[in-house]
């Protein structure tokens, strides 16, 4: 039972890795479902070749992290810089391009978990001589203390596999007050042992995650650890000076035989922050001086597009993996007039899904969304169309489901974007205007962006944002982004229109409850229409992440398991010597 149940998880991984590398065609009406990749050149390869030790890699990036602290780390590109790079997990993903990015392979821990008691229960055991950033010894406590710090109510916005799955979970309040968790047991330095209150499969797909890092109980300083998380990885923070730049410099004893993924290649890394994202562009398009050692944070802005396609040299130098998320007008259903379906429904049929495939930089780097989840997690790769809405949206018929809600002569309402987005939001403003919704953007830092739309009470009635699963299953999307009993006052992930139905978490828990993945895996693809029909959010985009890389790096691919950001395991330089000191 314990080896079928090991398998199970790798099968369902396998077959849905399958259908990610297998979407290259399919285009839909109107020409927004072009999924050639633009960096076709390089797709499935590393750009650069292998890269030489030493030298400093430059970020430029118009943002701050949200948070590096590993309790609250849940936004992809900050888990890819963080647990690359500061600190190691129990297990992560292979560092390779394509699908076997996706591949599980044991990192403090010696293998990828032993599963009893029909997979409630999960032992790890550690490698033998792991050392923090002091040369202090790495110990199972120390996972333990911080998935204990997960719970803590001044820590908010990371991810929650520990409350939905640990049992005896409900009410803890993290470990201040001495107060422990008797479901995860560490009965010596190098185990520690998982008591589920479900049987989970997957459970070694949740340890990648930032939650199952270790953090010293001695260096944890509450809120202000995510300004210095202490360095179990290759790198450890010289210095940090918030909104402006992170130092990184390496870690003496990180020891590379007990890390099969880290390759460590720069000396230094430094984020430089605060920059304007045409600015970026336009220095990694020139690529001249230091600026050719340096990779970009953020995608390339729309109007940097067409500069970057139509120079086969700096096309060259173009990461544009999937991002395997998918973004969405998520509407407050808890609060009027989102609390009326027709109304929700006005806004899925009003959405025009053309002007922001436009808006996010044209169907070269971006396809229309028709479902909640990714096509990575449908088979075939693809998603269906279950609410059969012209990509351009039915004003007409948004008018008349208002008129039918009472709301004939439209009504005023609010939208908080990213300013990354704010072209989206125009987009969604345009269209919504002409079924009689009048919209106001709001604009937030990225930086602060989940912050804002996570304080649930302050928020507006409308967010544009998305969700990317943890891992490939229906397990790690709908859940999160739709059951309703883990909303929280603040700090709220995922399910930003506060959806709760009775009906929709009923189901999720019979599908959480399958032992036969390919009967899981159907039922989520199923359940996401029948969500969509209740009309919590009105699909958006998927967006490819396109980066852009200077012409002295080298090692540089996009990473599936965290939305196509560059692995920062294994990027590095061509030549050290012409970087920046």
């Amino acid at each position: 039972m314990n080896k079928h149940t090991r398998t199970l998880a790798t099968a369902l991984v396998t077959a849905l890795a399958l259908g990610v590398t297998g979407c290259s065609g399919g285009a839909k009406s109107g020409g927004s479902q072009d999924r050639k990749n633009p960096a076709a050149s390089t797709n499935g390869a590393v750009v650069g070749g292998t890269p030489q030790k030493g030298g400093t890699l430059t970020v430029l990036s118009n943002q701050d992290f949200t948070h590096l602290d590993p309790a609250r780390n849940w936004v992809m590109p900050d888990m890819d810089f963080g647990t690359r790079l500061l600190y190691r997990t129990l297990v992560t993903y292979r560092a390779e391009p394509g699908a076997k990015g996706s591949e599980l392979v044991p990192d403090l821990a010696e293998d990828l978990g032993t599963p009893s008691n029909g997979a409630k229960t999960w032992t790890f055991r550690l490698k033998p001589g792991l050392k923090y950033e002091d040369g202090t010894p790495i110990t199972a406590q120390d996972i333990k203390y911080n998935v204990e710090r997960s719970f803590s109510p001044d820590l908010p916005g990371g991810p929650d596999y520990a409350a939905r799955y640990l049992a005896g979970a409900k009410g803890y309040q993290g470990p201040a007050q001495g107060r422990h968790l008797d479901s995860v047991k560490t009965p010596d330095a190098r185990t520690i042992v998982f008591e589920l209150h479900t049987a989970f499969a997957e459970f070694p797909f949740a340890t990648t995650l930032p939650t199952f890092a270790p953090v010293p109980p001695k260096q944890d300083k509450g809120p202000q650890y995510d300004s210095r998380p202490f360095s179990s990885g290759p790198y450890k923070i010289e210095t940090y000076a918030r909104d402006k730049q992170i130092v990184l410099v390496r870690n003496p004893h990180w020891d590379p035989k007990s890390d099969s993924v880290r390759k460590a290649y720069p000396d230094r890394i430094v984020v430089t922050m605060g920059l304007k994202g045409n600015q970026i562009d336009d220095r990694l398009i020139a690529s001249s001086g230091a600026d050719a050692s340096a990779v970009s944070w953020a995608q390339l802005r729309p109007e940097s597009i067409s500069k970057v396609l139509t120079k086969a040299d700096v096309k060259a130098r173009l990461l544009a993996e999937s991002s395997s998320c998918t973004e969405m007008v998520q509407m407050h259903t808890g609060r009027a007039p989102f609390d009326d379906l027709k109304v929700r429904q006005a806004v899925q049929w009003a959405l025009d899904r053309e002007a922001i495939v436009t808006a996010a930089g044209g169907p070269a780097v971006t396809d229309a969304s028709s479902a909640a989840m990714p096509g990575s997690l449908f088979t075939g790769g693809k998603q269906p169309d279950t609410l059969k809405i012209p990509l351009s949206g039915d004003p007409e018929k948004a008018k008349q489901l208002l008129k039918e809600a009472g709301k004939a002569d439209g009504f005023s309402t609010r939208l908080t974007v990213s300013v990354n987005d704010k072209a989206i939001g125009e987009a969604i403003q345009q269209s919504l205007g002409r079924a009689g919704i009048k919209v106001t953007i709001e604009t937030v830092d990225p930086s602060a962006f989940y912050d804002t739309i996570g304080d649930t009470k302050n928020r507006t009635d409308l967010v544009y944002t998305g969700w990317c699963p943890d891992f490939p299953s229906g397990t790690t999307f709908l859940p999160f982004v739709f059951d309703g009993r883990y909303i929280k006052e603040k700090g709220n992930s995922g399910n930003h229109s506060l959806f709760r139905d009775d009906a929709t978490m009923k189901r999720m828990d019979e599908i959480a409850a399958m032992t036969d993945g390919a009967q899981a895996n159907k039922a989520w693809q199923e359940l996401d229409g029948q969500i969509l029909a209740k009309a919590p959010v009105a699909p958006g985009a998927m967006k490819r992440r396109s980066l852009l890389v200077g012409t002295n790096i080298a090692g540089a691919y996009g990473h599936t398991s965290w939305s196509g950001q560059i692995d920062y395991a294994t990027v590095g330089l061509k030549d050290p010597s012409k970087s920046a000191n």
